[in-house]
């Protein structure tokens, strides 16, 4: 219940997203009959299915769970699959609910989900054994707890005016990664807690190479060149699901292919250490990781020095840097403003060619738009797809553009696409992106990453917005 009260299953994804929902259709049922239990069951058995028409026997099954469902429960179920819930009341609201449930202090409820990795066995701990259960959930080495996350900032100047001194480190373009020795056994997981150990054998040699006793790091994995430069984050997502030794450095950490490098310790010489300042916490991990495995790092409180180091890292090919708090403990699962991340930020003009019906909060409205870019610096009508984005709209800018495009409409999609509305490309619109990678998916070749808008313009033309080469230029 817990997890699907978030907007989530227990199983996480489950191979299935709007893409195979859009294709499965069922009468709902009149009265409610179905329990948390049984939805469960449903989605487990959804997530075992494997092998030839899969495809088609996850959508009968879906259909039939749909079935037996009203309405507003299929809109429930579509809205958890999709990831697409939007009732207002996610994982921070959900905590102090299970805490005012349990007659319990919120802290406790956090710190047992931070322990535990997942708050639906915090909940459990909660409301069948009070206070005492949720104390018992500690940090344990092979049991992975969620990451703690950074807040965006502006400006070094800007978070280093939060912070203070601070920690001063590299951002990587990676795949981050939690390292669990106990013992001799070596576990590593995702930023999902997904467990990938057997993908990594070199950073597992690595890891069970350091000095102390049990140990609990938190890091990333990136694909490095022969020379030590990063390679693109899509030959690293390439480099690590494949499951192949060859793929991987054995040894220094470094080589042509993925490398970790960590940048915390939560747990060292068979002690939890996630409450101590990150003061305390960075000597132990300089006293625990080899140099070659660590983040290139500093402690600093000039402003200069922090962009110098920033300057560095992006001249090496990095995202940008992270500035953290040295009075921070380690929490796990927050965002707060003891992280600040800060990378550069550029924005293009570009065209919107269609636009697509959204799902839940935004039904009824239209909300993710499909982003072209000139044809080339000669041509003004000609436009090359590059991306779609629905990040960065107001309630105010989605009704709109619902609007707008609406007036705008040449053509409705069929089939699959029959939520697209296609417009005439004559909107521009100021897009703010973390950069551009190479891609199969669009004509251009390229794709945004973390597109987002900033404004529409008005005061541009379609033939005034960036080409197509502009935008291969941020590769």
């Amino acid at each position: 219940a817990s997890a699907f009260l978030v907007g989530t299953t227990p199983l996480g994804r489950i191979g299935v997203g709007w893409a195979t929902l859009v294709d499965v259709r069922a009468s709902p049922a009149t009265e409610p009959s179905l329990h948390v239990v049984e939805v469960d069951d449903g989605l487990r058995r959804v997530h075992a299915m494997a092998g030839e028409g899969v495809g088609a026997s996850r959508r009968a099954a879906l259909g039939e769970l749909l079935g037996r469902s009203t309405q507003r429960e299929q809109r429930l179920l579509r809205g958890i699959l999709g990831g697409e819930l939007r009732q207002g009341a996610l994982a921070g609201v959900l905590t102090t609910a299970i805490a005012k449930a349990a007659d319990v202090p919120v802290t406790s409820v956090r710190r047992a989900a931070m322990m535990a990795g997942d708050l639906g066995e915090a909940a459990v701990a909660a409301l069948t054994g009070g206070g005492a259960a949720l104390d018992s959930v500690t940090l344990r080495p092979s049991r992975p707890v969620q990451p703690m996350l950074a807040s965006p900032g502006s400006s070094v100047a800007e978070a280093m005016a939060e912070a203070g001194e601070a920690q001063v480190d590299w951002k990587l373009d990676g795949i981050r990664l939690q390292a669990h020795r106990s013992g001799d056994d070596v576990s590593l997981f995702t930023r999902n807690l997904n467990e990938v150990t057997a993908r990594l054998p070199g950073v597992v040699d690595i890891v069970r190479a350091m000095p102390g006793g049990d140990l609990v790091l938190d890091g990333e994995a990136m694909g490095l060149m022969d020379d030590g430069s990063p390679r693109r984050f899509q030959d690293t997502a390439g480099d690590f699901s494949a499951d192949r030794d060859g793929d991987v450095p054995r040894g220094s950490g470094r080589g042509d292919g993925l490398a970790a490098f960590f940048f915390d310790v939560l747990h060292v010489d068979g002690a939890p250490v996630h409450d101590e300042p990150l003061s305390v916490r960075r000597d132990l991990l300089a006293a625990t990781v080899p140099a070659v495995s660590r983040l290139p790092s500093i402690v600093t409180a000039d402003v200069a020095e922090a962009e110098a180091f920033l300057g560095r890292a992006i001249s090496a090919g990095h995202e940008g840097v992270m500035i953290k708090d040295l009075d921070q403990p380690y929490e796990a699962g927050r965002r707060g403003k003891g992280w600040r991340k800060v990378k550069p930020v550029y924005t293009l003009d570009l065209v919107v060619l269609a636009v697509e019906w959204g799902h839940g909060r935004r039904r009824g409205l239209l909300s993710n738009i499909h982003l072209g870019a000139r044809a080339s610096s000669g041509s003004t009508n000609e436009f090359v797809m590059v991306g779609k984005t629905f990040k960065g709209m107001t309630d105010e800018m989605l009704r709109w553009q619902t609007e707008r495009f609406s007036a705008l409409k040449i053509a409705e999609g069929s089939g699959r696409e029959r939520h697209v509305v296609h417009v005439e490309p004559v909107q521009v619109v100021e897009i703010a992106v973390d950069g551009v990678q190479a891609s199969t998916t669009y004509p251009g070749g390229v794709a945004l990453r973390f597109a987002r808008v900033k404004r529409y313009r008005e005061d541009k033309a379609a033939g005034d917005t960036d080409t197509i080469d502009a935008v291969r230029s941020l590769l």
